[in-house]
Formats: structure tokens, C-alpha cells, sequence
């Protein structure tokens, strides 16, 4: 059984139709650390980062991030831990 924690921001990002580039200026964080955490590569989020993005996105921190696991999805583990 694999935990993991899975980033939901892009979710978030079309729910409040706005796009990378503008959410990246206005919580001031680069276009490319921005990329990384929407696309579920980050392998951690400062605090301050994600309560700047709850703000903008006017959510809870429970709407980004989510608590999952799964039986049979090993080897996407592998791959996940090493990067």
C-alpha cells in the first residue's frame, strides 16, 4: 500500500479560470516552481506558498491537497521518490 500526497492545484486553477503566468505574479512565485507544484511534481510547498494560493484562489488548503493511497500503484512510486 502506497501514501501519497497528491497536489490538486490545476483543479483549482481552471475552477477559478485563471492561468499560470497570472496566479505566479500575483502570489509572486516563479512561472517555474509554480509549473512544478501544478503539474504534481513538487515534492514539498512552503506553508507561506500555499497560504498565498488559498488566498488568491479564495479556498482551504484541503482544496489543493489530498490525502490518497493506492494498493497497486507501486512502480509509479518508485519513479516518484527518486526524482
Amino acid at each position: 500500500m502506497i501514501f501519497l500526497i497528491v497536489i490538486n492545484l490545476d483543479v483549482m486553477m481552471a475552477k477559478r479560470k485563471i492561468g499560470l503566468s497570472e496566479l505566479a505574479a500575483k502570489i509572486n512565485i516563479t512561472q517555474a516552481n509554480l509549473s512544478i507544484l501544478k503539474n504534481g511534481k513538487g515534492k514539498a510547498v512552503r506553508l507561506s506558498t500555499l497560504s498565498r494560493l488559498c488566498k488568491e484562489l479564495d479556498c482551504q488548503p484541503g482544496d489543493i491537497l489530498e490525502y490518497k493511497y493506492s494498493e497497486e500503484d507501486n512502480d509509479n512510486y518508485d519513479d516518484w521518490k527518486s526524482e
